[in-house]
């Protein structure tokens, strides 16, 4: 083992040995968990879980590993891009429905900043920690802009989105089989807006318009947010 570490000492053997142990991890997770869709059993769960695991076996530290990876982050510019596109695949269901999806919107966003905020009071996190808390309720891309923007750490920020994004999901399952009359617009649109990601692949398990609705409420909560998020900031007057 000792031996092995120290080849990971070569930068682009690192590089390409952390890349495709993050893209193998995750891809048999991802195939664990549809066989078996427990929510411990959660790609964002437990990918995460396994790399730490391996990290501190191999005596190897997060810069390091981050250092391998980070073109990986890098593909989240792209992604952000691709969200324009069930916005435009969803544009009638937008005309449809924007008022509904204005206010679940507003809504969501509200209850999202000042949970946050009563988080980061009650633990007593100040400065970069409570920055970095507040975008945890959007998905990771435009969280981890927003954080960078108003003087958070990203990268601390994406594990709060990542809890969040799971903790989201599971209660919504919850409460979805406690109250199973809610439409699909509404189904999905309770797990876009307080589940992100995480919310948007558990809708898709309900069908294929909670889906759909889930991953329009993603984006438009998240173009939203960066837009309001400095201005929040401001208000609050949060250094």
């Amino acid at each position: 083992m000792t031996r092995f570490g120290s080849v990971l000492n070569d930068p682009l053997i690192a590089a390409f040995f952390w890349s495709a142990l993050t893209i193998a991890g995750y891809l048999a997770v991802k195939a664990t968990y549809r066989r078996w869709p427990h929510w411990w059993l959660a790609p964002l769960a437990l990918t995460p879980l396994l790399l730490a695991f391996a990290a501190i076996v191999l005596h190897t530290s997060y810069h390091d590993y981050i250092r391998g990876t980070h073109w990986l982050i890098a593909l989240l510019g792209p992604a952000t891009v691709g969200f324009a596109v069930p916005i435009y695949e969803q544009r009638a269901t937008v005309r449809r429905y924007w008022r509904v999806l204005g206010l679940g919107m507003l809504a969501g966003t509200a209850t999202s900043f000042i949970s946050s905020w009563a988080l980061a009071t009650a633990l007593g996190l100040n400065g970069a920690l409570r920055l970095s808390l507040l975008p945890r309720s959007i998905s990771t891309p435009f969280a981890m802009t927003i954080s960078g923007e108003i003087g958070g750490a990203p990268d601390l920020t994406a594990v709060f989105v990542v809890v969040t994004g799971i903790v989201g999901a599971i209660v919504g399952e919850i409460l979805l089989a406690r109250f199973p009359n809610y439409s699909p617009l509404a189904r999905g649109a309770l797990l876009g807006v307080g589940a992100h990601g995480a919310g948007t692949a558990k809708a898709h398990e309900f069908g294929r318009e909670e889906g759909s609705v889930a991953g329009l409420a993603m984006v438009l909560v998240g173009l939203f947010n960066v837009l309001m998020m400095p201005l929040v900031v401001a208000c609050f007057r949060i250094g």
